[in-house]
């Protein structure tokens, strides 16, 4: 389980290191991709192989799921940790999501979220002011 808020820094190369304590869990390989909100998402090979099998599931005919699959899939890298805990960040996968230097990464839940830090600071600072309309609008769903 992927939980907590790490301020990070993206090296020259593109590499970012991985919070000690989210490695064990991705056994050295992971999936990264675009996520929402010009984040992105990083999941472990069993958890990005459940979603690729939800999101390949989806009807072709309807443009809003081939949108949202080919957003998923055709922007996922295979990607590896170093002997010391780092991944390459794709040059394309940083541009989609503004990641220059500074990055926060979120562990939320079955995944991670990476984020330029500019937009996580900016996307909490909204959430946190609607977090009483959003709390409600969940309590309507049984949250």
């Amino acid at each position: 389980m992927f939980i907590g808020e790490y301020t990070l820094s993206i090296d020259e190369k593109g590499r970012l290191s991985v919070p000690a304590k989210f490695r064990h869990d991705l056994k050295n390989k992971a999936v990264v991709t675009r996520g929402l909100d010009n984040s992105l998402f990083l999941y472990t090979h069993s958890e990005w192989g459940k979603l690729a099998e939800k999101l390949a599931a989806l009807p072709i005919s309807k443009a809003n799921t081939r949108a949202f699959a080919r957003l998923m899939l055709s922007g996922a890298m295979d990607c590896e940790l170093d002997t010391i805990g780092r991944i390459v960040l794709p040059e394309y996968l940083r541009e989609f999501a503004k990641i220059s230097k500074k990055v926060v990464v979120t562990g939320m839940y079955n995944r991670m979220e990476i984020w330029s830090e500019d937009l996580w600071n900016k996307y909490k600072k909204n959430t946190e002011k609607d977090s009483t309309k959003i709390a409600e609008q969940l309590g309507e769903i049984g949250i």
